[in-house]
C-alpha cells in the first residue's frame, strides 16, 4: 500500500465545495481585514482591509497548493493552543503588508480549519499552513523546499482556543513515535515504519491538521492522521496528487524504513494518536 497516493475524489469535491462556499456572495462581511491602526507596542501596523472578492482571489492555503509567498516555518516551535478561523482569512508574508494567501474557514473535508501559532509579534500571529512554499524539484542548496510553511495573520482572526498538553515526537533514526506531556516526558512509545532512503520522512515541526477514514486506501477502521508537513525529496513521492502530504496511518507492516515518507503505525499506536486533539504538534527528528 502506498498511503496518500491520492486523496479520495469525494474529499476533493468537498475541498472545492468548501472553497466555493467561502467565496460565495453569502460570505460574511467579517471577511474584511482589519483597518490600519497602530500603538507603540502593537508591532507592525495592520494593513488596509481587503474586500471579500479580493480575499477570494488569493490562493487558498490548502494541502496541495504551492504558494511562493509563504515563509519557511521554524524548525521547532512551542505550540500550546489550537484555534480556528470563522471566515476566510488573509495571510501575509514577511513584510506584514503583502497578502500572499487566504486560510479557508473550512478544510477539504468541509470541517473547520484548525490553526496553530508558533510566534507572536504585537497584534500578529505566525501560524503554520498545510501548503508548500515551493516544490522539491525547484529547490536548490541555497533555497531548499521547507517541509513546513507559515504565514502571518492578525491575531484577531484566531477564534476558540483548545489547550494542547501533549506532542507527538517521531524519530526517523530510532523509528519510534512517542507521545510526550508538557514537560517533555514520554507517556507512551511505539515502534513505527518510516520513509526509505530515497523517499525519506522529512524532519520539522508541524501539527495534526485533519483525520478521516478512507476505504479506498484500506483505511475503513483506523482514521488517517494528516499532518501539515510535506515531503522534501520529491514533488509526489507517492505517485498521486496529494502534494506529498505526510500522513500518520495504520499499516500491518509498521517497522523499518518501508514507506514513501508517511509514518506507519500499529492499531494500538494509531488509536493513541487518534485520541489526541487536532492541532497537536508533530515533531519529526532524525
Amino acid at each position: 500500500m502506498t498511503p496518500h497516493r491520492t486523496l479520495p475524489a469525494v474529499l476533493c469535491a468537498a475541498a472545492l465545495l468548501a472553497t466555493l462556499t467561502a467565496c460565495s456572495p453569502d460570505a460574511p462581511a467579517a471577511t474584511r481585514s482589519p483597518t490600519p491602526s497602530a500603538t507603540a507596542d502593537a508591532g507592525p501596523a495592520l494593513p488596509a482591509g481587503l474586500s471579500p472578492s479580493e480575499i477570494a482571489a488569493l490562493p487558498a492555503a490548502t494541502y496541495n497548493a504551492v504558494i511562493p509567498g509563504l515563509l519557511p516555518a521554524p524548525a521547532t516551535a512551542d505550540i500550546r493552543t489550537a484555534y480556528h478561523v470563522v471566515f476566510d482569512s488573509v495571510a501575509y508574508g514577511a513584510d506584514f503588508t503583502t497578502p500572499v494567501a487566504r486560510i479557508p474557514a473550512k478544510n477539504f473535508l468541509g470541517e473547520p480549519t484548525v490553526v496553530v501559532r508558533v510566534q507572536t509579534k504585537g497584534r500578529w500571529s505566525l501560524v503554520l499552513t498545510p501548503s508548500r512554499q515551493q516544490l522539491p524539484s525547484a529547490a536548490t542548496a541555497a533555497a531548499p523546499a521547507p517541509a513546513q510553511t507559515a504565514a502571518w495573520i492578525p491575531t484577531s482572526f484566531l477564534k476558540g482556543g483548545t489547550p494542547l498538553t501533549t506532542r507527538v515526537v517521531i524519530s526517523t533514526s530510532k523509528q519510534t513515535l512517542s507521545i510526550q506531556d508538557s514537560s517533555g516526558a514520554a507517556t507512551i512509545e511505539f515502534t513505527v515504519g518510516v520513509g526509505t532512503a530515497s523517499t525519506p520522512t522529512p524532519t520539522g515541526t508541524g501539527y495534526l491538521q485533519a483525520r478521516y477514514l478512507d476505504p479506498a486506501q484500506g483505511q475503513s477502521e483506523h482514521r488517517i492522521q494528516l499532518t501539515s508537513l510535506h515531503a522534501t525529496s520529491a514533488d509526489e513521492p507517492y505517485g498521486g496528487t496529494d502534494g506529498g502530504l505526510i500522513g500518520i496511518h495504520f499499516q500491518s507492516t509498521a517497522a523499518g524504513a518501508v514507506s514513501h515518507g508517511c509514518v506507519r503505525l500499529t492499531a494500538d499506536a494509531i488509536a493513541a494518536v487518534d485520541a489526541l486533539p487536532l492541532g497537536t504538534p508533530v515533531q519529526i527528528v532524525d
